[in-house]
């Protein structure tokens, strides 16, 4: 079953043509990633999928649901994290996850299950104590990806979940996304890491010039373009 279906996906601004007929889905419980070179368009679609931009022309269904007409049903069922998110900085990790969950759940019961759950997700423990502006990039980060997935999204919208993490914040995040998709969460993720996202999707979309120039599994793209790694096809196709 198709979780999300973008159909011929345009989005203008004024003379400028960000999103030029962009087509894909992505399967319920998949981890797709959306590939490209900066300013082709990857944080537009993502923007769209996430009901913050509505489209020019073309459609996007997400469980059913289409975003112009039904971006409130959507923002119900999915969560975005983009990649300059920040946390407010004069709360503690604790408070800043249950005022967040606070905002989705209006039973107390419920938002105290939520917070439970994004403190064992982050794995912060007794930082969670102190406050968000003594932690490192890496901390902010792993509490930023908890309060984007705790609520238990049908669909997550990751934008460069580890950008500028060390290797082993990075791996404990990849950890996490994987594990989320293996329980049913749908994941739409982007990054600049291949083997990032050699480890982590399913499914891949390489853009440029805010079109699609191929889609397919890691290992399908790299047998298409004979090639040893992802890069080499990126670079093949967006040069």
């Amino acid at each position: 079953m198709n979780a999300v279906i973008v159909s011929n996906l345009i989005k203008k601004y004024k003379n400028f043509e960000a999103v030029k007929g962009l087509s894909f889905n992505i399967k319920e419980g998949e981890i797709f990633a959306l590939v490209g070179p900066n300013g082709v368009g990857k944080s537009t679609t993502l923007k769209i999928l996430s009901t913050i931009l509505s489209p020019t022309g073309g459609s996007v269904e997400i469980f059913g649901l289409d975003v112009n007409k039904d971006s409130k049903k959507i923002r119900k069922i999915i969560s975005y994290l983009p990649e300059e998110a920040g946390a407010y900085k004069n709360l503690t990790g604790h408070e800043y996850l249950k005022f967040m969950a606070s905002i989705f759940f209006r039973d107390k019961r419920r938002v105290l299950k939520t917070v439970k759950y994004g403190e064992e997700l982050c794995g912060l423990k007794d930082k969670l104590k102190d406050k968000v502006k003594t932690y490192s990039k890496g901390m902010t980060r792993k509490l930023l990806l908890s309060r984007a997935v705790m609520i238990n999204p049908r669909f997550a919208i990751l934008d460069e979940p580890t950008s500028g993490l060390d290797i082993l914040n990075s791996f404990e995040i990849r950890k996490t996304i994987k594990q989320l998709a293996k329980d049913g969460m749908t994941v739409l993720l982007s990054s600049h890491n291949m083997l990032e996202i050699e480890f982590l999707s399913d499914r891949m979309g390489i853009m440029n010039d805010g079109k699609l120039l191929a889609c397919g599994a890691p290992s399908e793209l790299k047998n298409k373009f004979s090639t040893d790694n992802l890069e080499e096809v990126f670079i093949k196709l967006t040069r």
